[in-house]
């Protein structure tokens, strides 16, 4: 499978690169800067993710966005710029690395966890914007897309230990009650995602054990 990578460099993109190069499959990463890559079996393409066109990802089954960027704003006008191009690239599958804050705390599904009064202040404009992000690609047309949430502690550092649990728009939590995700272990629900296609047009989340 020929799977790209945006955001290839950072703590998620690298952890699913190598995840995905780890099953065989062939990776490209987009990146502003090639010099950034340390991964050799990589391949490498240095562009502007608001310079990606539909003839950049259409011969790709999967495109994962794992943009990240400390400007929140960033997270809606690239996920508007990838619905557009891949709205003539009808092969090509997304899925967008999402964050934890919109995913509901509730069983009506009316609050989602960045409306909620302990969510972090600074924490809230990326959550925000995310959330937009999703509500673009489920409005969009004419493309497939996955939207997948980790928990709402998204751990560097957690193990692997090769399981997680999949959910949907509420959040939920591990064995031991908490709202948790390791890099790793996502990284193996992304690259499941990408060979199997069983959730298009959704947003997933997914939740970790921490041990």
């Amino acid at each position: 499978m020929k799977i790209a990578i945006i955001g290839a460099t950072g703590k998620a993109g690298s952890r699913i690169a190598e995840e995905a190069l780890s099953r065989g499959h062939e990776v490209t990463a987009f990146v502003r800067s090639a010099g950034k890559v340390q991964n050799d079996q990589l391949n490498v393409v240095e562009k502007e993710v608001t310079d990606l066109t539909t003839a950049d990802v259409q011969d790709f089954e999967v495109l994962v966005n794992a943009f990240g960027t400390p400007d929140a704003e960033q997270h809606v006008v690239v996920g508007r710029h990838l619905i557009d191009i891949l709205k003539g690239a009808s092969n090509t599958r997304l899925i967008v690395v999402g964050g934890a804050g919109s995913l509901y705390v509730d069983d009506a599904h009316t609050t989602r966890l960045v409306d909620t009064p302990d969510f972090p202040d600074a924490y809230k404009p990326t959550a925000t914007n995310q959330g937009k992000n999703l509500e673009d690609l489920k409005q969009s047309s004419g493309i497939q897309w996955t939207f997948v949430s980790p928990g709402a502690f998204f751990d560097p550092a957690g193990p692997r230990t090769g399981t997680y649990t999949l959910a949907g728009e509420q959040l939920t939590v591990n064995s031991e009650g908490n709202s948790y995700s390791s890099y790793a272990d996502y990284a193996i629900a992304i690259v499941d995602e990408a060979e199997k296609a069983a959730h298009v047009n959704e947003r997933i989340s997914v939740v970790t054990e921490a041990k």
